[in-house]
């Protein structure tokens, strides 16, 4: 067999292990450290092994990860996106299905200090969940948009994939925030058109509310002051140039801090479980990340790499016809592999297509981030399904919950369109800010 051919094999045992639930991380390496082996040797495997963690884990913008983890959790764990929410609540009271409308901006504002869309999905649940269903609000719709709003955790920043990405595309990390603002807002604008057209069409779904006065929303507005201030610390030193996004990550959980310490609502044991779950999280993360580094120098000394990406451009001269098969892949990768492994296991082998498309490596991180965003939701493993599960109990059947999400999945194909389409779109907060 030739390097190619054992590179291939190599790619397809992988595929095999994943399939037998072997965790992701494990199977990277251990594929990858057995295919340098059958390569060049038990000199290079070992040597590959023992820098390839050191050079992945030792660059200084992954740092940031713990630091946005942790500040997501203890947001979480201290409950400061409770006011975020009732804020969201008061404001929409009028519209059609607006509490289902506030999950969403509550959502929203919770994943501008968070990263994660599951914690994002944990935590709306368990706000937005019970008042809706004390509201009689349908429980498909109650659940549904819950669980689907939980996904603009991963583009609004900071976001945990896409800081991922932007390690091992060398894209700017800032630039990738700003771009991710944008695909997040208009996910966001897409799950409230998707509510407000269901509850019009089909008004049992939810309750009429009593409009709420001015002074009303003005006075909520004053719940959201814990949120704002981790968000303007974050965003407004990390945009500005002051801070790198380590320490932008690192300076937002010092406030989140304060911010629960001057609410009351964070102490010794709610601290120490944010450290922990930021540690375990952490760790699965960086053995993920240094598998995904070692297969990509596996398929790049076998050749085999090289060989898929010219093999897939080959097949089509037509961009677009290559981008709705890397879209396709995704779709299908999505419906059984958590986001971040999906993520790392494709990246050596999509990275150099893109480039030899010419793509913007920027724009399509976006893209991605999108892609992998619809795979929490879809069957038959959406984890932020089994999230929102787990949360409600009894309210709602996962069934009802992946059916509740069906027409929010048809809105996210319709953003995903558009983001794939129109790359000026993405790329718009990022050229302005430069």
């Amino acid at each position: 067999m030739d390097d190619i051919g054992i590179g291939l094999s190599g790619l397809g045992l992988l595929f095999v292990l994943i399939a037998l639930r072997v965790p992701i991380g494990v199977a990277l390496i251990g594929v990858s450290f057995g295919g340098l082996y059958v390569l060049l040797g038990w000199r290079v495997a070992w040597g590959a092994l023992a820098v390839m963690p050191y050079q992945f884990s030792a660059n200084w913008v992954l740092s940031s990860v713990p630091m946005f983890l942790l500040l997501g959790f203890i947001c979480y764990h201290a409950e400061l996106t409770q006011g975020m929410f009732r804020a969201a609540r008061v404001w929409t009271s009028a519209l059609p299905g607006g509490l289902a409308i506030a999950a969403v901006f509550g959502s929203a504002g919770f994943a501008a200090v968070c990263g994660s869309s599951v914690a994002c999905a944990a935590a709306m649940g368990r706000i937005a969940v019970p008042e809706m269903m004390r509201a009689r609000y349908n429980a498909e719709l109650a659940t549904g948009t819950v669980a689907v709003a939980g996904t603009i955790g991963a583009l609004i920043p900071p976001s945990i994939i896409l800081i991922l990405y932007g390690v091992i595309a060398q894209v700017s990390v800032p630039q990738l925030f700003l771009g991710g603002i944008t695909a997040g807002v208009i996910s966001a604008i897409g799950y409230c058109v998707v509510i407000l057209v269901r509850v019009k069409i089909n008004p049992t779904l939810a309750p009429v509310g009593v409009r709420a006065s001015w002074s009303e929303r003005m006075v909520a507005l004053k719940d959201t002051w814990p949120i704002l201030v981790v968000m303007i610390g974050i965003f407004g030193g990390l945009f500005s140039g002051a801070f790198t996004p380590t320490e932008a990550g690192a300076i937002g959980a010092f406030l989140s801090c304060l911010v629960g310490l001057a609410r009351r609502t964070l102490n010794w044991r709610r601290f120490r479980l944010a450290v922990e779950e930021t540690m375990i999280t952490t760790a699965a993360l960086i053995v993920i990340g240094v598998g995904a580094t070692l297969l990509t120098r596996f398929l790049t000394l076998s050749g085999a790499g090289d060989y898929l990406s010219d093999s897939i451009i080959g097949l089509s001269a037509n961009p677009a016809m290559i981008l709705f098969g890397i879209i396709l892949v995704y779709l299908i990768l999505g419906m059984f592999l958590e986001p971040i492994g999906a993520m790392l296991l494709t990246m050596p082998i999509v990275l150099p297509i893109v480039q030899d498309a010419d793509w913007s490596l920027l724009w399509f991180g976006i893209v991605l981030t999108k892609l992998l965003e619809i795979g929490m939701v879809t069957p038959p493993i959406g984890m932020n399904i089994f999230v929102i599960k787990g949360v409600v109990g009894n309210i709602a059947t996962t069934t009802q919950i992946f059916r509740g999400v069906m027409w929010f999945i048809l809105m996210d194909l319709v953003v995903l369109a558009v983001l794939a389409i129109w790359p000026e779109i993405t790329l718009f907060l990022p050229e302005v800010m430069k």
